[in-house]
């Protein structure tokens, strides 16, 4: 398995290049057009807004960044952007994704976008909750209750 294995910025690289493959070779119906399509610049910038807002809570809590060991996590972080969803890095990677989509402008690139979800749920969300379930306990578990996934 591939879980808690590959960094999620690889998975969204991938998802990102398979989308721009899918526009170049099978554009099924032009959605967005020039000069829309710059529009996907903005969403891209949200999702790098997103993503930041996201690490400055984790150095602020003084607890690691790496996605591949949250066994290594000293502070469950639940405010800022944890507030409103427990993975906000990871949705600021598919608010990016969808602004490459957008960029894009043609419709089939938008079928990648549940794949990447599906994708970094099973292999690095789903993993990680077991872990921070573990080291946390009941603390992670109201947080789960009370803070969705994705959004």
């Amino acid at each position: 398995m591939l879980r808690l294995k590959i960094p999620p910025p690889v998975y969204m690289l991938f998802t990102g290049s398979v989308m721009w493959l899918l526009d170049h070779y099978f554009p099924l119906l032009t959605i967005i057009p020039s000069p829309w399509n710059l529009l996907g610049l903005v969403l891209i910038v949200v999702a790098l807004l997103t993503d930041g807002a996201s690490l400055l809570q984790f150095i602020r809590a003084h607890t690691t960044i790496n996605p591949l060991h949250p066994e290594k996590t000293k502070h469950l972080v639940t405010t800022g952007p944890y507030s409103y969803t427990r993975n906000p890095m990871y949705l600021g990677l598919l608010i990016l994704l969808a602004g490459w989509g957008i960029w894009l402008g043609s419709l089939t690139p938008f079928f990648m976008l549940p794949v990447f979800a599906w994708l970094l749920t099973s292999q690095q969300i789903i993993p990680e909750e077991r872990i921070l379930e573990q080291k946390f306990g009941q603390a992670y578990r109201d947080y789960k209750s009370r803070v969705r996934r994705w959004f």
